[in-house]
């Protein structure tokens, strides 16, 4: 990836600061492995970005996609340690969303700090 800046946070932002590939993780983090599953988002990602966001994901070493059917060729995707990395992002965009807009709901594990606590809303 050619970097347009040294500045880690607009590295961090060009790899992983879109919606959709920082709701592919969160589904990824839910168990939601294969192209159907995620596809069935809440959100309704459009399959031409889905496509597109997993390519650039694996690409970039977020996910790894391995076949798990032939014909025709079906992948299963999985989060590396690099993409793994991106649930505290999550967490904290989770948790401000959780505080401050009314009416969401965050993963449960979101609402937990490293110690296993809840964190207050």
């Amino acid at each position: 990836m050619k970097k347009r800046s040294s500045c880690p946070a607009a590295c961090a932002l060009d790899l992983a600061g879109d919606k959709w590939t920082l709701l592919v993780v969160r589904d990824l983090l839910r168990g939601r492995n294969t192209y159907g599953a995620l596809a069935d988002s809440p959100e309704g990602i459009p399959t031409n970005i889905l496509a597109d966001r997993l390519r650039r994901m694996e690409k970039s070493g977020l996910i790894e996609a391995k076949p798990y059917q032939r014909r025709p060729v079906r992948y299963a995707y999985s989060l590396t340690e690099k993409g793994r990395g991106l649930l505290e992002v999550l967490r904290a965009v989770s948790l401000w969303g959780h505080r401050y807009i009314p009416g969401t709901n965050a993963m449960p594990e979101f609402l937990k700090n490293d110690k296993g606590l809840s964190n207050p809303a």
